[in-house]
C-alpha cells in the first residue's frame, strides 16, 4: 500500500488551539500598503512546489494551494474551524454502511469541469481509475475500492475490499482523491494517463484553473467563470517563486505580496508579531513537528540507545525557541487537532544523563551523529541547531546537515545510506484519522516512514481500530511506536501567516486539515 504524509477521522481535542488574527505595537511606522484595485492577488513559494500541480501525483507542502483551488473533492471539511467536520462539496449526500464497507453519495448537479464537460457520475469512476493507474503517493485512498457503480447521473455507491472508517476522511482530505474530466483525461491521456498534459493545465471543477506553472518561476490561477459556487473576488492569483525568505519578506513588506502563507522563521515571526501595520493569523492546524531517529545506523540500532536519545532532549527549550506565539508543547504522539487529549499520550521524561551514561562507553566513531532537517524549513534548522547543543552536553559529536525534500523521500523503502541518525520534520496528516497518520508514520511500507522503523505491535494496533475507528487501539498503537524510539512529537504548530491589513477572509477561508494553504475564494478587500 503506498502512502505519503497522513489521514485521520475527525475527532475533537478537550483544550484546542483558538484562531487568532491580531497585530502588535507599531514598531515601525508608516502607513499600511494599499489594497489592489486590478483584482490580482500576489502571494508566492518559497521554495517551488516541486511536484506537478497533478492531484494524483502532488504529495508535499508548499503547492496544496493550487491543488486545492483548481480541483474539488467529493466532500471537503470545514473552513474557519479547530475541528475536522466534514461538509458537502460535489457530493451533497453521503451514507456511511455499520461497517464502513459501502458509501452510497448524492452527486451535486449543475457543476462544469474548466473544459466544459457536465460533472456526472461518470467522472467519480474515471477519477477513481486515474488515480490508481498513475499510482503515485495518494494512491493508496483508492486501492481498497473494489467497485464504483452509478445509478443515474447523479448517485453512485462505493464499496471497498474490506470496512475502512478512514475513507470519509479520504475523500475530503486536501491529498484525497480529486474528480476529473472524463472526456479531459481521455482527450489528453497520451501514454501516461494525461500526466505530461496536466503538469501546466487542469481538469478539475474548482474556483480557479491553472493558467501557468513554470517550474522555478511562477504560477498562476484564474477565476473559472462557470463555476458552480459563489464567483471568487479576485480574478486571478499570481505566485513567483522567491527561494530567499528575506526577498520574500521584503517583498511582502513593500506592498508588492499579499500575504505570506508558510514558512517564515522564528526571527520573522517576532517581528510580525509586533508590528501593528500588518495582519498575523496563528491558526489551527494538524501540524506537528517531529523528531525522527534512524534505527538502521551507527548508535542507534539499539533501541536503548534511541530512547537515552530523546529523554536527553530538552523538548520546553526547543518549543520555548522555536515556537513562540504559534505552537506549543506536544503531549500525544499523534499530531495536534487529531484525538481527544488522553490517547495517544508520550511520556518521555528529560534526563540527559542516562544519554551521558551510555555515550561515555562508546567509541569515537559511535559518538558522531548528524541531524538532518528539510532545507525548505527554517523552524527546523533552528531546531536541529538547538538539538546540536543538547546532544554535545551529553557526550555526542553531533552535526547539523540540511537535504532538499526530494532527497528525504528517496530514502523511503531504501536503506537510505546517506540518510542522517536523526532528523527534525514538520509533519501533518494527509487526512485528520488516526490511522492514516500511524500507517504513513509507522507501518514498515508508510510513507512518511523515512527510515523503515516498525514494530509488530504497532501495526496490530492499528489494523484492529481501522474497521471502526477505535480510539483506544489507535491510542495503543501510539504507545508501542512511542516505545521504538523511533519517534517523537515536539510540538504542536499552529499556521502562522501574515498579511496585509486589507485582505480579508484569512480565517474563514483556512482549514485546519489544510496547512500552507487558503480557500482564495473566500479572501476579498475590505
Amino acid at each position: 500500500m503506498k502512502s505519503r504524509r497522513l489521514t485521520l477521522a475527525a475527532v475533537g481535542l478537550s483544550a484546542v488551539l483558538a484562531l487568532s488574527a491580531c497585530g502588535g505595537s507599531d514598531s515601525g511606522g508608516g502607513a499600511p500598503n494599499a489594497a489592489p484595485t486590478d483584482k490580482v492577488l500576489h502571494l508566492s513559494f518559497l521554495q517551488d512546489p516541486g511536484q506537478p500541480p497533478d492531484p494524483d501525483i502532488y504529495y508535499a507542502g508548499q503547492g496544496l494551494l493550487l491543488t486545492t483551488n483548481a480541483y474539488e473533492g467529493l466532500l471537503q471539511y470545514k473552513a474557519g474551524t479547530d475541528k475536522a467536520e466534514l461538509e458537502p462539496l460535489l457530493a451533497t449526500e453521503w451514507k456511511a454502511s455499520p461497517d464502513n464497507k459501502v458509501f452510497t453519495l448524492k452527486l451535486r448537479q449543475g457543476v462544469k469541469f474548466h473544459d466544459g464537460t457536465p460533472f456526472t457520475s461518470a467522472a467519480v469512476k474515471a477519477s477513481f481509475d486515474r488515480r490508481a493507474a498513475v499510482n503515485q503517493g495518494p494512491a493508496y485512498m483508492v486501492t481498497d475500492i473494489e467497485s464504483v457503480t452509478t445509478q443515474g447521473d447523479y448517485d453512485v455507491t462505493i464499496t471497498l475490499k474490506a470496512p475502512n472508517s478512514a475513507f470519509l476522511d479520504y475523500l475530503a482530505c486536501p491529498y484525497g482523491p480529486r474528480m476529473m474530466s472524463p472526456e479531459g483525461l481521455k482527450k489528453n491521456a497520451g501514454s501516461d494517463n494525461a500526466q505530461t498534459y496536466l503538469t501546466n493545465h487542469d481538469l478539475g471543477t474548482g474556483p480557479y484553473t491553472l493558467t501557468a506553472a513554470e517550474v522555478g518561476s511562477k504560477y498562476e490561477l484564474s477565476a473559472f467563470a462557470d463555476y458552480w459556487g459563489a464567483k471568487p473576488y479576485f480574478e486571478k492569483v499570481e505566485m513567483p517563486v522567491i527561494t530567499d525568505v528575506s526577498a520574500q519578506q521584503l517583498q511582502f513588506n513593500n506592498g508588492q505580496l499579499a500575504a505570506i502563507l508558510h514558512d517564515l522563521p522564528s526571527s520573522a515571526v517576532g517581528q510580525y508579531l509586533n508590528d501593528a501595520k500588518y495582519s498575523h493569523y496563528s491558526l489551527p492546524s494538524m501540524m506537528s513537528n517531529y523528531l525522527y531517529i534512524n534505527p538502521r545506523k551507527g548508535m542507534m540500532t539499539d533501541a536503548k540507545n534511541r530512547n537515552a536519545v530523546m529523554q536527553a532532549v530538552d523538548v520546553d527549550e526547543l518549543v520555548k525557541q522555536t515556537y513562540f506565539g504559534r505552537g506549543e508543547k506536544a503531549d500525544q504522539i499523534y499530531p495536534s487537532n487529531m484525538m481527544a487529549a488522553e490517547f495517544g499520550k508520550q511520556s518521555v521524561t528529560h534526563d540527559p544523563s542516562v544519554l551521558s551514561g551510555i555515550a561515555g562507553g562508546l567509541p569515537a566513531d559511535q559518538k558522531a551523529v548528524t541531524i538532518g532537517y528539510d532545507s525548505s524549513n527554517p523552524d527546523n534548522q533552528l531546531i536541529s541547531n538547538l538539538l546540536q547543543t543538547q546532544l554535545a552536553a551529553a557526550g555526542l559529536n553531533a552535526k547539523v546537515q540540511a537535504y532538499p525534500t526530494s532527497e528525504i523521500y528517496g530514502w523511503i523503502g531504501t536503506d537510505a545510506p546517506s540518510a542522517p541518525e536523526i532528523m527534525a520534520y514538520l509533519g501533518w496528516p494527509d487526512a485528520p484519522s488516526p490511522y492514516t497518520w500511524g500507517h504513513i508514520s509507522w507501518d514498515a511500507d508508510g510513507g512518511l516512514n523515512f527510515f523503515g522503523c516498525s514494530a509488530p505491535p504497532v501495526t496490530e494496533a492499528l489494523a484492529k481500530g481501522l474497521p471502526d475507528g477505535s480510539d483506544q487501539a489507535f491510542s495503543q498503537a501510539g504507545l508501542e511506536a512511542v516505545k521504538t524510539g523511533c519517534w517523537l512529537n515536539i510540538a504542536n504548530v499552529d499556521d502562522f501567516m501574515v498579511a496585509q491589513p486589507w485582505l480579508k477572509g484569512v480565517e474563514q477561508a483556512h482549514v485546519v486539515t489544510n496547512p500552507n494553504t487558503l480557500r482564495l475564494a473566500a479572501l476579498s478587500v475590505g
